[in-house]
């Protein structure tokens, strides 16, 4: 496993602009070409978070999964970010996983934020992902997600080869101002509890409902601390994950040999 070079796109998403917003992405990921192998955008970075979008779901078919394709492959890097998308006649709050060959996953959102009635217009994901990239294994979830430690644990089995689940958390967000103190507070109980590095992309500027969002992504290291932190800025920021730190750590304390033995069902 290789060092992994992470980028968090901390923008201003236009409120129900969905070509405006993949032109203003755009425009900030363009210089990342060749220096950072995954991106992450926020959570419906089309459109804001708003009940009221789900007027505006696209296909897999549409736009946006198109132009995540074209930003990918010119990048040469990962990209990650979460949009309205109808399958089946449901609506999801999808996250799609895009790599520069075109290859595509995706997660939709388990946990619908109930407390602005997102669970009576979007249906419910019903499985995690997990990915791999560059050596990583990769858990890639959305937002309301944080606040379920059981749904996120990183389940040991001496029988896989590298052990636990996933090396990396990864959590893309419209997280308002009001709970920004849970939003720095979890992140970090993440990391320590999963033995991993957890990634946090929040949007930054104030949205069509009239809620404020301060940014405050970070990415956040096994022992809870800081590698990288925004503020509530407009802020492209790129750092390097360790592989031989995180492995040094499981080794020197390795806590997932203690866990409960137990599934999620």
């Amino acid at each position: 496993m290789e060092n992994l070079r992470l980028t968090l796109v901390q923008g201003a998403t236009r409120w129900h602009d969905p070509a405006g917003n993949r032109d203003y992405y755009g425009e900030l990921v363009a210089p990342l070409r060749g220096s950072t192998d995954v991106v992450l955008l926020p959570e419906t970075f089309t459109s804001g978070f708003s009940n009221d979008a789900i007027g505006e779901a696209e296909t897999m078919d549409g736009p946006t999964v198109a132009w995540m394709r074209e930003q990918s492959a010119r990048l040469g890097a990962v990209l990650c970010g979460s949009v309205q998308l109808c399958v089946d006649g449901s609506v999801f709050n999808r996250l799609l996983w895009v790599t520069p060959d075109g290859d595509l996953r995706h997660y939709d959102k388990r946990h619908l934020f109930r407390y602005a009635r997102e669970h009576e217009r979007y249906a419910a994901g019903r499985q995690r992902l997990t990915v791999e990239w560059k050596g990583w294994r990769i858990c890639p979830l959305v937002c309301y997600d944080l606040r379920f430690p059981v749904y996120s644990r990183n389940r040991y089995d001496v029988e896989r080869p590298q052990g636990l689940d996933y090396d990396l958390l990864l959590y893309i967000a419209n997280w308002p101002a009001a709970r920004a103190h849970a939003w720095k507070t979890l992140l970090r109980a993440r990391a320590i509890e999963n033995l991993c590095y957890v990634a946090g992309l929040n949007r930054v500027g104030r949205d069509g409902n009239g809620l404020q969002y301060d940014g405050d992504s970070a990415v956040i290291d096994f022992l809870g601390h800081a590698a990288s932190e925004c503020t509530d800025e407009e802020v492209v920021v790129t750092t390097t994950l360790l592989a031989d730190r995180l492995a040094a750590h499981r080794e020197r304390f390795p806590a997932m040999l203690d866990a409960d033995a137990f599934e999620l069902r």
